[in-house]
């Protein structure tokens, strides 16, 4: 099977070993393949669950047909990432896939594991990222354990605690970028650009081809019954050019003949893509971010373009959801026992509104992809939830008699 880079603007091609992302154009760059195998490779998919081997134990390098092809991959394993079914009123099938359950507790490992394995074939030295915590953390522990140097770029004091103590512990070296992530993210492109070092921001296509797994591994868990809806956050749209182009190769070799819509969540604070889709993707803007959900606080998308396709090509839709709103839905899915960062439960919050305007109807049958855990943003927490501590003595009696108060 061939694998090279084509842009989507112009057509052009390049070899996959280029470490180039953009077209002479400057359109944007995706993986391609001669060929994918047909249905027939569902049963392999299957047998691969129960295997030991380490590349069928990953999320990710299980469905490697779907891949670009690599004889080390740099794993954990990753992926292995569960579905739960959620209980909310007027929802009958309404079901959340938790990408907060990988090794570094978010779905970026999915696509890490893919950018540093090519990174490492291709021989690079050094890995870069510009982040708002989840990319960083991510990128740091695989490129430690393919021994390679990490450096980060963060917007100043504009990261999670958690996610920045991910990245220092696994040895990125990181520098701070006084102004956003916009701002970061231009540093990270020049620097890499002028000293050879790897990006692996999303605007990395091969990076993407990882996070496809997540469309896959949920159909998969579905046993191959097609949802109707895939709901998403968004903020620089890697996870929705990945799924669009999931669902563009799974429909293409045969796999699924039903495509579900994909809607992506933009906090409104955030939401240049939200605003391009509501003037028919006539024009795009971007904005100056502002949203309580820091993992999609990005104003300026690099996949824009490749987001707009998936769109389209599923007739999905694009919707904002307020501050205020995706802290309600956080409530919710942290008190069923899931819990999540705030930008993953942009992914409910926009559920909820759509269910409410009439276009997601109760009975379909819906999947909500979380992309990263509670322990991400856990500053946030006391500000969703009241804290329930109670000073008590050490004396039993006391404690005793509070309980036989407050138990139901």
């Amino acid at each position: 099977m061939k694998q090279y880079l084509k842009c989507i603007r112009c057509g052009r091609v390049y070899p996959l070993h280029d470490t180039r992302f953009r077209c002479d154009c400057g359109g944007l760059l995706e993986v391609r393949y001669s060929h994918f195998p047909g249905p027939s490779i569902v049963d392999t998919w299957e047998k691969r669950t129960g295997s030991r081997e380490p590349l069928d134990q990953s999320g990710v390098w299980r469905y490697r047909e779907f891949l670009i092809r690599s004889s080390n991959p740099v794993t954990y394993p990753e992926g292995r990432t569960n579905l739960y079914k959620l209980g909310v009123d007027g929802f009958e099938n309404l079901y959340v896939k938790h990408e907060g359950e990988n090794p570094t507790g978010s779905f970026k490992d999915r696509g890490m594991t893919v950018g540093i394995t090519h990174a490492k074939d291709l021989g690079m030295k050094a890995v870069a990222c510009a982040s708002t915590g989840n990319t960083s953390a991510s990128m740091a522990a695989y490129a430690a354990r393919a021994g390679i140097k990490a450096f980060v770029f963060l917007p100043s004091g504009r990261i999670a605690a958690g996610k920045l103590a991910q990245a220092v512990a696994y040895g990125a070296t990181i520098f701070e970028v006084m102004g956003d992530f916009d701002d970061a993210m231009n540093m990270v492109v020049k620097v890499s650009k002028e000293l050879g070092i790897y990006l692996l921001n999303s605007l990395n296509p091969v990076r993407l081809e990882g996070q496809k797994t997540i469309v896959i591994d949920t159909l998969h868990q579905l046993d191959w019954e097609i949802p109707d809806w895939i709901i998403l956050p968004g903020g620089n749209l890697g996870n929705t050019s990945a799924f669009g182009k999931a669902l563009m190769e799974l429909k293409e070799a045969g796999i699924i003949t039903k495509v579900p819509r994909l809607a992506t969540i933009q906090a409104l604070g955030a939401a240049p893509f939200f605003r391009s889709f509501v003037n028919g993707f006539k024009t795009f803007q971007p904005v100056k971010a502002e949203t309580v959900a820091t993992a999609i606080r990005i104003g300026n998308p690099v996949n824009f373009e490749k987001a707009k396709a998936g769109i389209q090509f599923t007739k999905g839709i694009v919707e904002a959801v307020t501050d205020r709103e995706i802290l309600d839905a956080k409530r919710i899915l942290d008190r069923s026992g899931i819990g999540c960062e705030p930008a993953s439960a942009a992914s409910l919050a926009g559920v909820l509104k759509l269910y409410k305007m009439g276009v997601i109807k109760g009975y379909e049958r819906i999947v909500l992809i979380l992309t990263g855990n509670l322990l991400k943003d856990p500053e946030i927490v006391p500000k969703v939830h009241d804290v329930r501590s109670i000073r008590v003595s050490s004396r039993f009696e006391d404690i005793r008699g509070i309980l036989k108060e407050v138990i139901p």
